[in-house]
């Protein structure tokens, strides 16, 4: 069994004048308390009580708040708040109701303040029907959630945890290592080995990369124009806009990894730990933004999440020297372009290789030298588990922790 967690979307079905008030009163006043602690620079949980315990919200709300802002403030460094965060909810806030007779089935109560609450009818996405139900029925075990306004429209996202069964039945001996390398030129590359031992259907997605790289530059360059001018609003929708691009690029590519490595016989997906991956970039203060700002610690969640529930199991593998050691010889070269690796021994057949798919079959070769580990550090914002941390656009199945000072904390 793997435990699996992921974000349900629901959204709110239109509610009335009344209700409309009550969820504005919700927001507001949630708001107005994370600002005013985040302000008073808190950095306990005690502290941030003392902030919050005189607002108008539900005891839910003042509890998220309180391990919400000490995480703000000292974790992630944010040197500033967005206008609007989304309202969490501790996992004991909210209660749900299926009604199956009903046109409208699903029913979530939402907190107000302590001693009022809102039943609310709601539209979940159909694609996790499934996860709902167990989480109605207490197969899943409900997380923090939050509820936030897009375009009018309300929706809240609940973050569920289950146990999915493991598909595949294969020992570790039989199963096909395929490694995956997320890079700068391509997306994403994976390749494996086959019977011979040979590499074998190198996928690379270099086009994708081209994409990303294409609207990450647009972003930076006409943020900066907006910003001197001050622009911000402007700012705002234009980067939203721009990062729902590029999420749509990582969600399809992910989901093409993933559909990779079914057509593989008892497959495992390889991925390097990246729990330092800031630490070991040094490549000075542009490709250093260009690179955190990349996406691949969200990219890694994407496909770790979504091979899971496949039944595909994931490992990673510790990354030193994947990018510059030779597949075929373990002789460190080195890259004469991005796209090109050079082994430096004389005798090797290689000579030159595609340098990703290079990387993605060392990556898969650590998995069968037995170098596959389980992280370490769960709490790094730099892990893979916890990468949706890392870089905007963020990922509507893990927390969007980070995005206070371009985008705000917006679930997409």
């Amino acid at each position: 069994m793997t435990e699996l967690t992921k974000t349900l979307e629901l959204k709110l079905v239109d509610p009335n004048a009344h209700k409309r008030r009550k969820l504005r009163e919700t927001r507001d006043a949630y708001q107005q308390a994370l600002r005013d602690a985040f302000d008073a620079g808190c950095t306990t949980q005690t502290e941030a009580n003392d902030v919050v315990v005189n607002y108008d919200l539900s005891g839910y709300a003042k509890n998220a708040l309180k391990k919400y802002v000490p995480q703000l403030t000292t974790t992630y460094n944010a040197g500033g708040l967005h206008d609007d965060h989304p309202v969490r909810f501790t996992n004991e806030g909210l209660r749900l109701d299926h009604q199956p007779e009903n046109a409208i089935e699903w029913y979530v109560k939402i907190p107000h303040h302590e001693d009022y609450h809102l039943w609310m009818p709601a539209h979940p996405n159909p694609d996790q029907r499934d996860w709902l139900e167990a989480l109605n029925a207490g197969d899943a075990e409900m997380g923090e959630s939050r509820l936030f306004q897009r375009d009018g429209t309300w929706y809240l996202h609940v973050t569920a945890t289950r146990d999915v069964e493991d598909c595949s039945k294969a020992s570790e001996d039989e199963r096909t290592p395929i490694g995956v390398d997320i890079g700068e030129a391509s997306l994403v590359t994976v390749c494996h080995r086959d019977d011979h031992g040979s590499p074998t259907r190198p996928e690379l997605w270099a086009d994708e990369g081209k994409t990303v790289r294409r609207l990450r530059k647009t972003y930076f360059t006409a943020t900066r124009r907006l910003q001197e001018r001050g622009s911000d609003r402007i700012v705002e929708s234009f980067g939203d806009d721009l990062w729902n691009q590029i999420d749509d690029v990582f969600h399809r590519v992910t989901h093409e990894v993933v559909e990779y490595a079914e057509s593989v016989e008892n497959p495992v997906l390889v991925l390097e730990d990246l729990t330092y991956i800031r630490e070991s970039m040094d490549y000075g203060e542009y490709m250093n933004r260009r690179l955190h700002g990349w996406g691949f610690a969200k990219l890694h969640a994407q496909i770790r999440y979504k091979a899971v529930e496949k039944g595909i199991p994931v490992e990673t593998v510790n990354p030193r020297n994947t990018s510059k050691e030779c597949h075929a010889c373990g002789e460190v070269g080195y890259r004469p372009k991005q796209a090109t690796f050079k082994c430096t021994n004389d005798d090797c057949w290689t000579g030159e290789y595609q340098a990703d798919v290079n990387g993605a079959i060392n990556i898969a070769d650590r998995y069968l030298s037995g170098e596959s580990r389980f992280r370490e550090h769960e709490n790094d914002d730099d892990s893979a588990e916890d990468g949706a941390r890392l870089t905007a656009p963020q990922d509507s199945q893990a927390d969007a922790e980070i995005q206070q000072l371009t985008l705000g904390t917006y679930a997409s």
